[in-house]
């Protein structure tokens, strides 16, 4: 690869791991073809970049971010899941695809520019995905908001039923 290409593809791969919420590397010596079409499958469907780097042109990357705690995960074959939107999504998509594929090892991650572990990676992917969570903190502000319209329809309900049994009175009599 010719100088200004390589210079190119650093800038990129800095581009992405400063873009990304959530970077895992990966080693994926002794997956076969069709198991990783079934991985970038998997990843692209959530909207999760998944890309075989250089770990020269990484290491040049982490660098230029001042990540130099990445360089000792650089080393084998390399591959990196990016995910832009839902830090969850890729560690619970590649965390379950290990559990199936042995060969797939995660290395380490980058959390929001965090160096984390793979154990860290294996913890993020057991928490819910983002809409479940979105899904859950709605509810939880809902539930109050809902009690308190009850609290305030209270009284007004009460004196519904006052003027409903008057009426009921007046119609008997």
């Amino acid at each position: 690869m010719a100088r200004p290409e390589k210079v190119a593809v650093v800038e990129e791969l800095t581009q992405k791991i400063s873009q990304s919420q959530l970077a895992v590397l990966t080693d994926y010596r002794g997956l076969n073809v069709k198991d990783i079409t079934e991985l970038r499958k998997k990843l692209r469907e959530a909207g999760i970049e998944y890309k075989v780097v250089k770990n020269t042109l990484t290491t040049l990357a982490a660098k230029k971010l001042e990540l130099d705690d990445l360089e000792p995960h650089l080393a084998g074959p390399t591959a990196i899941a990016f995910g832009y939107d839902d830090p969850v999504a890729p560690a619970k998509i590649l965390s379950e695809f290990a559990e199936d594929h042995k060969q797939l090892e995660l290395k380490a991650g980058l959390l929001d520019g965090k160096l984390i572990g793979a154990e860290a990676i294996a913890d993020l992917a057991k928490l819910p995905s983002r809409e479940v969570l979105l899904a859950m903190l709605l509810g939880a502000m809902q539930g109050p908001i809902g009690g308190f319209a009850r609290v305030l329809a209270g009284p007004v309900t009460g004196f519904v039923r006052v003027l409903d049994k008057i009426r009921e009175q007046k119609a008997q009599a």
